[in-house]
């Protein structure tokens, strides 16, 4: 039973992957539970399948090899990542996609992507493999091989015909929680720009490595200081912390994010963050209230600290120069996930624009890594 699900599972070992994202589809439940359930893997529960794409990328950064397990829509809905992540900095990213809107497909909705999803993948120029057949899984391997030949992405769209069509025996799960909350706060205006907190930051930086927001928050980091460690975000806006979280994944070394308001909004990653709750990663939400580096206008209004405390992060409050700089100075007593909620002045620095191209960030960045990754 489950012969071509635990095809693809010998197939995941042989090739050295240990992290898989997922986000379900019922055509490849048996999959799903057979990579969850061994501890060859470390399993990514995902909520949005770009934050997958992120995640991978951290994943690659720091020494691992990951691998994407999604239904196909979520090709759709990740495209923007791929393109200005993925393939920017030349990073291999496997995607095996259950294939929806073609093999006897009962949901109309599915239909228009899934029969146009070639069509799509052709016009980006991306790699993929069509599996139709349980006896073309092997093709899989393929996939994952010329995936981190080539430091692409590489997709495997496989037919629901392909999987087995038998009832498994699932986990179950428990939705059992109890909750204590009390949260009062109040805040003037901020005292510092964002810039000021990130030199204040930029102090304290030794061996940490760190992932920066895409735009200007990246050039002032840049401009205060400059480090093989930086890696610098030009594009994928929303993955900055899912870039951190699977640096932090395959690390010892502590992970620090500058994050913004934004970006955080629009990439609901907290939860999965607390969900693995990585020890040496530190989320940094430079939160100016503000959409900064695309012309400062206004984010939804939302207590950024609250949405971590909810996601189940521990959290600080910071407000001025000297908080930060007393948060800095005991940051790492205390095992992470950390979430600093820094409340910053609207405005941008006028700094320079960085100096390095992605494939340059990213291989100074790999270099810099080594002798940090898991056991």
């Amino acid at each position: 039973m489950y012969e071509p699900e635990r095809e693809v599972i010998e197939i995941l070992k042989r090739r050295g992957i240990d992290v898989v994202s997922t986000l379900p589809c019922e055509k490849i439940r048996a999959l799903l539970w057979l990579v969850a359930r061994d501890r060859a893997f470390c399993h990514v529960g995902l909520n949005r399948e770009e934050n997958g794409v992120g995640i991978s990328a951290g994943v690659y950064l720091a020494g691992g090899k990951p691998v994407m397990l999604i239904q196909s829509t979520g090709l759709g809905n990740s495209i923007n990542a791929i393109m200005s992540l993925t393939v920017t900095y030349g990073l291999p990213l496997p995607i095996i996609a259950s294939w929806r809107g073609v093999y006897g497909e009962k949901i109309e909705a599915q239909i228009p992507l899934g029969q146009a999803l070639p069509r799509v993948i052709d016009a980006l120029g991306l790699k993929y493999t069509i599996i139709e057949d349980s006896s073309e899984i092997s093709l899989v391997e393929e996939v994952i091989q010329d995936a981190f030949e080539n430091e692409r992405p590489h997709i495997a769209l496989i037919s629901p015909g392909a999987w087995t069509d038998k009832v498994i025996e699932e986990p179950t799960a428990t939705h059992a929680h109890s909750w204590q909350l009390k949260y009062e706060r109040s805040a003037g205006e901020p005292e510092m720009r964002r810039y000021d907190a990130i030199r204040i930051i930029s102090e304290y930086l030794s061996e940490e490595a760190v992932i920066a927001n895409i735009g200007v928050p990246s050039k002032e980091l840049y401009a205060a200081k400059d480090r093989d460690l930086n890696f610098y975000m030009l594009g994928s806006l929303g993955q900055a912390t899912a870039i951190g979280l699977g640096v932090s994944l395959k690390t010892r070394r502590e992970t620090v994010v500058l994050d913004g308001d934004g970006s955080l909004l629009m990439s609901n990653i907290l939860p999965v963050v607390a969900d693995k709750k990585p020890g040496n990663l530190s989320i940094v939400c430079l939160d100016n209230g503000t959409w900064g580096s695309t012309g400062d206008q206004p984010v939804p209004a939302v207590d950024m600290e609250l949405m971590a405390i909810s996601a189940g992060l521990n959290t600080t409050r910071i407000n001025t120069g000297e908080e930060l700089r007393s948060t800095l100075e005991q940051l790492y007593d205390e095992p992470g996930p950390r979430f600093l909620h820094v409340r910053v002045k609207p405005g941008n620095a006028d700094v320079e624009n960085i100096k390095l191209g992605a494939e340059e960030i990213k291989n100074r960045f790999v270099s810099a890594m080594p002798g940090t990754k898991r056991d």
